[in-house]
This record gives C-alpha cells, structure tokens and sequence, in this order.
C-alpha cells in the first residue's frame, strides 16, 4: 500500500504541477488599429499615422501604401501624399504576426486657391484661409457703414446700457478651467463620418434640423466637457460647405451625440431656415460666422459681423433671424437681428493690434444680436494667440460709442405662406439588397432644403442612394421659409 500511495502521491503532485489537469490556454488573437482612421490631404501633404497592437508586447508594424504612386510612408508611420489626387490606403502589418493589419483611407485633392471652403485647414479652430461664409451678399456680410441709423437708435441703445463698455467673450487661456469663448473644428466628411444626433424630447424635436452629422467624438464644447452652460458645438465641413451646430451636445460612448437644438447650414447660400424656428442659437442664426477668430484678426481684417448678446430683447425680431426669445414687448427692448455698428467718429488709433481690427469691423459690418445674454458680450473662438489684455481694451467703447442700424420690418408675428409638401418619395426596388441597394427619388415644392434620415441627413436634387444593412424606414424632410413637410418610405432587405 506504501508503494501504490507513493505513485498515486507523484502523479497529483505532476497534475498540480501541470496547472491541475487543464491545457495549456491559447495565445492571445493579434489586433491592429491605426490612428487616425483616415486623413483627406492635398497634393503633397503629410499626415503622421500610429498604430496599436493588441494581443502582443510587440508594438513594432510595417508600414506601406497599397496603391502604387498613392504616396509614400516611412517607418515612423510619416505618410506623404503623391503629386495628384485619389483615393488611397495606408497599411500596417504587426511584426508579431504578419497576418494582422490595419488599413486606413487616405483621399488626397489638388489644393483650392485662397478663399476657398475647401481650402480651410482642418481640425479645431483651424484656420478658414481666407474663406468667408455665406455669399458676399449675405446679411453677416453686408457693409452697412453707410445705411441708416434706426429712428428708435438712442432709446435701444439706452435700454441696453448707453454706458456699459463691450467685453469680448473670447481669448487665451482658461476661464473657470475652460477656454474662453465658443469653439469650432473644420472637418472633411470624405474622412470623417456622419453619426447620429439624437434630439432630446426636452429640447427643440420640432425645430431641428436631422442628422447624421459629420461630428467627430472629440470635437470641443463650448464651456468644456462638464460644462452646465449652452454646450454649443459647431463643426464645418469643408467638403460639403455645410455648417452644423449642436445646442446642450452632449457626446455618446458610440461616437453619436445627443443635443437639444440642431442646425445646418449650407454656407453657399442665403437660404432661411423656416420663419419661427430656433437653432443652436436663440434667435435662429448660426453661430459661427458671428464669431471673431484669430486667423482673421492674424490676417489683418475681420470682414463679416459679430455676434453679440443683451440681457433682455424684445418678442420680436428681423431678418436674418427668425426667432425670438422674450416676452417682453418694450419697443426700446432690442428685437433678434438688430444690428448696431461703431460712430463712425471714434478714434481707433489708441488701441493695441487686435482692438483695432475688431472695431474696424463694428464700423464696416456692425454687431448682431443673437441671444439673451450679458450687455455686449462679443462673441469669439478661443485661441491661446490672443492677448487678453489687448482684447480688454475694448471695454473703453461704450453702449454710446454705437448706434442701431435702420432696422426695416420688426416681426412681432411670424410671416405666413405656402407650407412644402412632398408629392412623391419613393425608392427604386422596396426589395433589394444591401449590395445592391435602392435610389430614393423625390419631388417637393415650396422647400429650399432637404434631408433623408437615417444614413443621409442633408441632401440636394431630388435623389440618393442608400445601402441600408437592414429593412429601413426613410424619413424625407423638405423645409421651406414657412414651414416643414414629412414623408416615409420602407426599403426591405432581402440579402446581403
């Protein structure tokens, strides 16, 4: 019995030994991810690619580009564009094992001339390099230098605060631990993807415009991420020229957002959103090309009005707004819209660099207001270039140093018309698959604008193609200056 407990004693203690009976565990599977994802370039451009491996100590890949003549990319991951547009595809193989890799696009266009909105630079608060938005004739662009000064000038200027100064709401650095002023990013949407934009049921459902949206997951919010103020993000897309801008955003784990307001904005047209509506902003208006930036003051000259904000306005507002935010119905109180500009008579050779520019702009293009807010607070983006204390030069202007511009019709009311409606939406196949997918053709009067939700968001024409994964329900949203019309349509899925 000795000699059988022994054996049986030195095949436990060989078992135990062995990790008690089980098998040796599998090797963990090799992953390759590359960042960014994917990058739009110009002819000759770089780009700096890293990339993660999982499942390996060895963090070492090789990089390369797919496409002969789409460029070239060193072992650091330093890729440079070819010398002519198209679409290409870097590549990263794990050394760990060369089976694994990663791809990610890379659409490279010849550069546009100055001023072009394809020719901004991309990122946050990224340069427009000389872009203006909305035609030269738009309201955010037109010199008033010369008009009119309102008959009511002196007692709105009066209700507002004749001697309160203008304080810019934007410069360097951090205010209660965020950049101050409302921040913007330039994106292109042939590398970035639209995500859904949900709208809260406590927001503004009735008076959005849908996505998807090109917003990236990390684009910047007004106030910073724990931010309880307005949350405002705006995102430009230099692709498509479409502004879009978010109200109380807030970022989904996803890569999807939720807000309470919604715009878009196609920045090569004067085109309203309807009569009544809000926006990301209280007064209809977007937000962006209110903004004074850096580049431009960097350049020299600022060439559109600024946004601004007053403590209470009237129930009442003129173009290019299209919606009030008070109860108040004081004809001193300023309406949504109204412009003032600086006295022509004020001297502006006392102040620093970056005063004078921004005044000179409130003598050519003047000030609109666009929300409820603190007495002429200028609204700006964020940029550690600015001097802050140049900047606070501007409070020796006084609410007297200015005056309102004629302001033609005060809406008290919104205007009426002819609604649109949608005669047909209707797709190609109701069956299909998702290779082949459907065209959505459509027919609408009385709109200027349109979008297809999901998948689409803003479209123009009167068709688009879908692929869609799975039976989808389409939902086709015409909008017009009065007034918004729906229709639906179902494609089924059938295969793959």
């Amino acid at each position: 019995m000795r000699r059988v407990d022994g054996v049986i004693g030195a095949v436990l203690g060989l078992a135990i030994a062995c990790g008690g009976g089980h098998g040796a565990s599998a090797p963990p599977v090799v992953s390759v991810a590359i960042t960014p994802p994917g990058a739009s370039l110009w002819t000759g451009g770089t780009q700096t690619f890293t990339a993660a491996v999982s499942g390996s100590t060895d963090q070492t890949v090789t990089w390369s580009v797919v496409e002969g003549g789409g460029g070239s990319i060193d072992g650091t991951g330093r890729y440079k564009a070819p010398a002519t547009s198209g679409s290409f595809t870097v590549k990263a193989v794990s050394a760990a094992d060369a089976s694994k890799s990663a791809l990610a696009p890379v659409s490279v266009s010849v550069q546009p001339p100055p001023g072009a909105c394809n020719g901004a630079a991309l990122g946050p608060g990224a340069s427009l390099q000389g872009f203006l938005s909305f035609p030269a004739d738009n309201a955010w662009n037109q010199d008033i230098s010369g008009a009119a000064v309102d008959p009511n000038s002196a007692a709105i200027i009066a209700f507002i605060g004749a001697g309160t100064g203008l304080h810019p709401d934007f410069g360097a650095g951090l205010w209660q631990g965020a950049p101050i002023g409302i921040p913007y990013s330039v994106v292109a949407s042939s590398a970035q993807a639209k995500v859904p934009v949900t709208i809260a049921s406590t927001g503004y459902p009735s008076e959005c415009d849908p996505g998807p949206m090109p917003i990236p997951a990390t684009a910047p919010i007004e106030g910073g991420t724990t931010s309880t103020g307005d949350r405002h993000v705006l995102v430009m897309d230099r692709d498509t020229c479409l502004l879009h801008e978010l109200y109380n955003a807030v970022p989904k784990a996803d890569g999807s957002w939720t807000a309470d307001s919604t715009a878009t904005w196609d920045l090569k047209s004067n085109a309203l959103r309807p009569y009544g509506w809000t926006s990301a902003d209280a007064a209809g208006l977007p937000i962006f090309p209110g903004l004074a930036r850096y580049d431009e003051v960097a350049a020299g000259v600022i060439t559109h009005a600024l946004r601004f904000t007053v403590p209470v306005s009237r129930k009442a507002y003129v173009l290019p707004a299209t919606h009030w935010a008070s109860s108040n119905t004081n004809t001193s109180a300023p309406p949504m819209g109204l412009r003032v500009r600086l006295k022509a008579g004020v001297d502006l050779s006392t102040y620093p660099v970056q005063a004078q520019v921004v005044l000179a702009a409130l003598k050519r293009y003047g000030l609109i207001l666009a929300d409820n807010g603190s007495a002429w607070y200028i609204s700006g983006a964020p940029d550690d270039r600015w001097d802050n204390t140049q900047l606070a030069s501007l409070s020796r202007i006084k609410g007297s140093d200015l005056e309102v511009v004629q302001m033609g019709t005060v809406f008290t009311s919104d205007p009426t018309g002819t609604a649109p409606a949608i005669s047909s939406f209707s797709p190609s196949r109701a069956s299909t698959t998702t290779t082949e997918g459907a065209q959505l053709s459509w027919s609408t009067t009385n709109a200027t604008r349109w979008f297809i939700t999901p998948d689409l968001g803003w479209v123009t024409g009167t068709s688009a193609t879908v692929h869609p994964a799975a039976t989808t329900t389409y939902t086709l949203e015409a909008e017009g200056p009065y007034g918004s019309a729906t229709r639906t349509v179902q494609v089924t899925i059938t295969g793959p």
